[in-house]
């Protein structure tokens, strides 16, 4: 399907407020760009750019590593709770989980060890594991967030140890190289942006050097462009099964950890930032360098999201460039709401399940099950509460599993009468009939 543009006064306003972000903010370049339904539908840019220019990305290499450890889990190479320990003997940090890694809930410890990471050539993955002591956790697994860098390098040691492909090389070909993210790489390719540290009172600015992190750089190592994060926008929002099955992606953005818990507007999944703005909830990640800030913000039920970049590694803009990025998000959302699809009749459901569909009740609640683009439905009409879709559940004609809303899960068996005909739905021990006030057996 071929996403709608935006409205002409959408990407005036969208120009306006890049530029306005721009000219605030103190950095040589600021660029944007807007997917809606899988495609890059408009690039905002101020200050020295090329279509196709490389940024740095920062943590939101962090999310491509955990889409990674997360194919690895379901091709069976790993277990999302097998403790460190399994994949690193040995390791002093070895009694956390690789979903606690993923989650930042495990209690290690924001770097490793030695000079600041960021900003110095890193080392080998051996040479990175020995240096660890058992004081780099420092909190018991499941205290609570805290932010993590050197869980990320942890896991792209687990991934190395896994074959013979080191983390770079197995991340292109199960996870890159698939989706077309050709302008995604290791290290900077031509064209790149210059990233600058701005001086604070001073219209100066400093190139940063451009290093290796070597066995951190699963936490923050890869380059990308507007394109190329457009497209993994696109996949977070529709994921495509031959790279990650769409229930893997939406198990990465399930909470694993409240980073706030005063008001609950911030999360972590698997690899995932949270974002609550109002009734909707983003995922993506926010990612910094030196002389680089990026943010990925995915708004999924409508397949909207925002991805930035700037060239320095400050931006004077409240909330910084996260903030900045999810603002923009809001205002496309609120200005473009997404068009439901049009309705088209479908197929007639099957025989089996035809005498299963129309009005049925449970405790003087009224609800009515359908045959919906294939699927066995059933939606409450008493209140509020989301539909559940029903899938067969085996070769056996009257039993459904639950796959949304609230009987995600539960198990639905038709119970017929003696002469078959059906008279009454259980859905986890609750059972609905076609009469509203049943006699009690």
């Amino acid at each position: 399907m071929t996403p709608a543009p935006l409205l002409p006064e959408t990407t005036t306003r969208i120009d306006e407020l890049v530029a306005r972000a721009h000219a605030a903010a103190r950095v040589p370049t600021l660029v944007a760009g807007v997917v809606r339904d899988g495609a890059l539908t408009h690039t905002a840019a101020a200050g020295p750019y090329a279509a196709g220019q490389q940024f740095r990305i920062g943590s939101i290499t962090k999310t491509m590593t955990a889409a990674l450890v997360l194919a690895l889990r379901d091709e069976g190479r790993l277990a999302l709770d097998d403790l460190l320990y399994r994949h690193l003997p040995g390791t002093p940090v070895g009694a956390v989980t690789l979903r606690q890694l993923l989650g930042h809930a495990g209690g290690v410890q924001r770097e490793p060890d030695g000079d600041w990471w960021e900003r110095n050539g890193g080392t080998d993955v051996e040479t990175f594991l020995s240096t660890l002591t058992a004081d780099k956790v420092a909190y018991p697994p499941l205290h609570g967030f805290h932010y993590s860098n050197l869980a990320y390098g942890l896991l792209g040691a687990v991934v190395s140890r896994l074959g013979a492909d080191d983390w770079c090389e197995m991340l292109h070909k199960r996870v890159l190289r698939p989706l077309g993210l050709e302008r995604t790489t290791y290290a900077a390719a031509e064209p790149f942006a210059r990233g600058y540290v701005m001086h604070p009172w001073l219209d100066r600015m400093r190139e940063e050097p451009r290093l290796d992190a070597g066995a951190m750089a699963p936490a923050g190592q890869l380059w990308s462009t507007v394109g190329d994060l457009a497209r993994w926008a696109a996949f977070l929002a529709a994921p495509d099964p031959a790279v990650l099955a769409p229930a893997t992606v939406a198990e990465m953005c399930t909470p694993v950890v409240l980073s706030d818990l005063e008001s609950w507007r911030k999360g972590h999944g698997l690899g995932l930032q949270l974002w609550r703005r109002g009734e909707r909830v983003f995922v993506g990640h926010s990612g910094s360098m030196p002389g680089y800030v990026s943010v990925l913000a995915v708004h999924r039920p409508s397949r909207t999201a925002v991805v930035a970049f700037a060239n320095a590694y400050t931006m004077h803009h409240p909330g910084g460039l996260s903030a900045f990025g999810l603002n923009l998000l809001e205002t496309v959302l609120e200005r473009e709401p997404a068009r439901p699809a049009p309705w088209k009749p479908g197929a007639p459901p099957p025989p089996a399940v035809a005498p299963l569909t129309g009005r049925w009740w449970w405790m003087g609640r009224e609800y009515e099950a359908g045959w919906i683009e294939g699927n066995l439905t059933i939606t409450p009409l008493t209140t509020a509460d989301a539909p559940w879709r029903f899938e067969p559940d085996g070769p056996a004609p009257d039993r459904w599993r639950g796959r949304s809303g609230e009987n995600d899960g539960e198990l639905l068996q038709v119970r017929r009468a003696p002469s078959g005909e059906v008279v009454a739905l259980d859905i986890a021990t609750f059972v609905f009939t076609r009469d509203p006030w049943p006699t009690l057996d």
